[in-house]
Formats: C-alpha cells, sequence, structure tokens
C-alpha cells in the first residue's frame, strides 16, 4: 500500500473514532500554503484540529513521539489561519489521534496537544 493511500486510510480511520465519540468533521485535508490540517472537528462547540499519526508497527515509536514542538507550531499555524478565514470567535484546540496496526486501531487520542 503507498503511502498516500495509507494516510488516506488512517484519516478516515480517524474520522469514524471520532464521529462514534459525537464529534462532527467540518472538514479533511485543509490545505493552504504552508498549513496543513487533517481533521477539522467541532463537539460542544469547540474546533478541534486534529493531526492523524499512524505507524504500522510501534517498534519505532508511536505516532505521538512525532508531535515535536515543532509539529505543535506548524498544528498552531494553521489553527490559526482557518480561524481567521472562517472568522471563527468560539474556542478551539489542537488534537492528535494515533493509530497503529493493520486495522488501524485508534491507540490513543489527545484533544487539547498544547
Amino acid at each position: 500500500m503507498k503511502s498516500t493511500e495509507t494516510g488516506h486510510k488512517a484519516e478516515r480511520a480517524a474520522k469514524v473514532y471520532l464521529e462514534m465519540r459525537g464529534y462532527q468533521i467540518l472538514e479533511q485535508n485543509w490545505r493552504r500554503p504552508a498549513a496543513e490540517i487533517d481533521l477539522i472537528a467541532c463537539k460542544d462547540n469547540i474546533i478541534y484540529f486534529v493531526e492523524v499519526k499512524y505507524r504500522r508497527t510501534l517498534d519505532q515509536g508511536g505516532g505521538l513521539e512525532a508531535i515535536t514542538p515543532s509539529k505543535l507550531k506548524h498544528m498552531q499555524r494553521a489553527a490559526y489561519l482557518w480561524v481567521a478565514e472562517e472568522k471563527w470567535r468560539g474556542d478551539f484546540s489542537l488534537a492528535v489521534v494515533e493509530l497503529a496496526g493493520p486495522t488501524f486501531a485508534v491507540t490513543a487520542f489527545i484533544d487539547n496537544a498544547y
């Protein structure tokens, strides 16, 4: 399976996971120059900017380990851009869904990744 195909499959699995927990998916693969958000979701009038991280195996560590301070800055910049474009005045948060294995099982969800 190609990495792009794997990424889309992981995003679909994360989307289903969030929807089953009451999140409404507003956008998927939102992109602007130098900004990208895997999923944008809403629950309880809070917008969640969700990074999806998949690992085929955990031999090299989990996906959460890839959320470095630099990655958080990129996520935050993208979130601020979306908020400005949409003129959103409510609360928002950065979130991460980690998936692993051949079944794309969710292994972790952090809804406040600051």
